[in-house]
């Protein structure tokens, strides 16, 4: 028999790819619109620059021989695999499509993840995984389950590595969540993102509570109460930008500085409006973040995490051109105090900009750790303690600025010379002491305001007394916790100088296994 002609060849792969793309046109495709949603395929268009992308395992198909499955047909396995590039440099992807099989989960879909997993890994490129799954393939049995444990084990290994983003436009659940739970970053889409371990079928089964999809694991109840959501978009077309917004500020692997881009904004430039922006008296509030805008880079403030635990504010900036972490009190939410979810928000975010050698940039404004019973009951010893872990763990440069108020444990928690600042300011007003100068007045001298004839007068004495000796960034300055005082305007030329100067800074813990963190 001869053997057929290179242009048969052709046209048989030809029709082998249509067979597995659907056409524009498609059913497959016409349903996921009338959802609000967009193919596999077409979120890849969007997500990498044009052209750039390449595929692998095209062809590959599931070897199920249970029930039906020999004669049930799932072109790519219902997941597109491959590469390509974000702003000129490498990433590699996965886009499950929920048009076949409900993008369901078997062990050749497995493979052909894990294989892109294992490629980013040696390749030292960030990892994109774009979930969108009817969970695991039921006739697939044990396999599947082996399937996603293949995927687990993966995203471990290349925790601190490369940056692992998962974005959640569509159902992801049972145990399809603790892949997204294991990496940086998840991202979710108001009105389309489902993420949950128990549907409400099953919850109200069990215990009988009543729950919609969108209630119980939607982009809102993620990016708000649990928190497991750290960026939450309108639609996909957003979601996708904002992928690619993030990774400009991080490197490709933890071998890499981030990237630097040219700074139009004068290292030099002071705003005087910073003076009025927050109010000498504590008990006023202020928005942290329009600080942090004034005093970075120009338009280059990223907001992470912004709905949950909004009484402290992380992100990614540029400063000087170089990409930095922020983190600040927000005295708009609970007086700036820290609590559990506060505390773990900014841990966990400190901890991945040191793993991806991003500096820190601290603002300070807190009146301490939120009182309360629930707060002990939930533990606020145990997550309180794993902010200071993480600033005492990290290498990166850290730079760290007292606006205001900075009192007892949290004055540590922020970041002080202690958890290793680098480089730490204070503005004249900052008041740096265990506790308030009112609190600490009435403890100190209360025998003596007590015996008075004017009660209230001895107080404010006291009070304006303790304030003079103690509440104010100077008395800090004198024992080296402070580098400088600074006026507000000076702060931007302050933190510029002092980056610069860090830029090439190295620190090497003790050899260890690997630390204990209060988790």
């Amino acid at each position: 028999m001869a053997k057929p002609s290179i242009d048969e060849l052709i046209a048989d792969l030809m029709r082998r790819n249509d067979s597995v793309v659907p056409p524009p046109d498609s059913t497959q495709y016409q349903k996921q619109h009338d959802k609000g949603k967009l193919h596999a395929r077409e979120r890849l268009e969007l997500l990498l620059d044009p052209g750039s992308f390449f595929e692998i395992d095209r062809f590959v198909e599931h070897r199920c021989t249970n029930f039906d499955m020999p004669k049930t047909r799932a072109p790519g396995e219902g997941v597109v695999c491959g590469g390509g590039t974000i702003e000129g440099r490498p990433v590699f992807v996965y886009s499950q499509d929920f048009g076949v099989l409900g993008g369901s989960l078997g062990e050749a879909h497995a493979a052909k993840i894990t294989k892109v997993m294992d490629l980013a890994l040696k390749a030292g490129a960030p990892l994109i995984g774009i979930n969108d799954s009817g969970g695991a393939r039921i006739q697939e049995g044990v396999d599947s389950l082996h399937g996603y444990g293949s995927i687990f084990v993966r995203n471990v290994r290349s925790s601190g590595v490369i940056p692992q983003l998962s974005l959640i436009l569509g159902p992801c659940a049972g145990g399809a969540v603790y892949s997204p739970a294991l990496t940086d970053f998840v991202f979710m889409v108001q009105g389309v993102s489902h993420m949950f371990i128990t549907g409400p079928q099953v919850i109200k089964a069990v215990s009988g509570e009543v729950v919609s999809e969108e209630e119980l694991g939607g982009a809102a109840t993620h990016a708000r109460l649990s928190g497991v959501c750290q960026l939450a978009f309108p639609d996909e077309k957003s979601c996708l930008a904002g992928v690619r917004t993030l990774l400009s500020y991080l490197p490709q692997n933890n071998l890499e500085d981030p990237p630097a881009r040219e700074c139009g904004d004068p290292l030099d430039r002071r705003d005087p409006e910073l003076r009025s922006l927050v109010p000498v008296d504590g008990r006023q509030s202020y928005d942290v973040r329009e600080v942090i805008r004034r005093v970075l880079d120009q338009d280059s403030f990223f907001e992470i995490h912004a709905e949950f635990a909004p009484n402290l504010v992380i992100g990614y900036a540029r400063l000087a051109g170089l990409p930095v972490g922020v983190v600040a009190n927000q005295p708009a939410y609970l007086a700036g105090s820290l609590d559990i979810n506060a505390s773990d928000k900014a841990s966990r975010f400190v901890r991945t900009c040191d793993a991806f050698n991003v500096p820190l940039v601290t603002f300070v404004d807190t009146p301490g750790y939120l009182p309360g019973k629930n707060q002990e009951f939930g533990g606020i010893i145990r997550h309180g303690a794993k902010l200071l872990y993480a600033y005492s763990e990290a290498t990166v440069p850290k730079l760290t600025v007292t606006l205001r108020k900075a009192y007892g444990g949290a004055y540590i928690a922020m970041c002080n010379r202690d958890l290793g600042a680098d480089f730490q300011i204070a503005w004249p007003q900052a008041e740096i002491a265990v506790m308030g100068a009112a609190g600490a007045a009435n403890i100190i001298h209360r025998k003596e305001i007590e015996a008075a004839a004017d009660k209230e007068q001895k107080r404010r004495e006291k009070i304006e007394e303790y304030e003079r000796l103690f509440s104010n960034p100077y008395e800090a300055a004198k024992h080296g916790m402070v580098d400088a005082v600074v006026e507000p305007e000076e702060t931007r030329p302050a933190l510029a100088r002092a980056l610069l100067s860090l830029r090439g800074k190295r620190e090497s813990l003790p050899g260890r296994k690997h630390g204990n963190i209060p988790l």
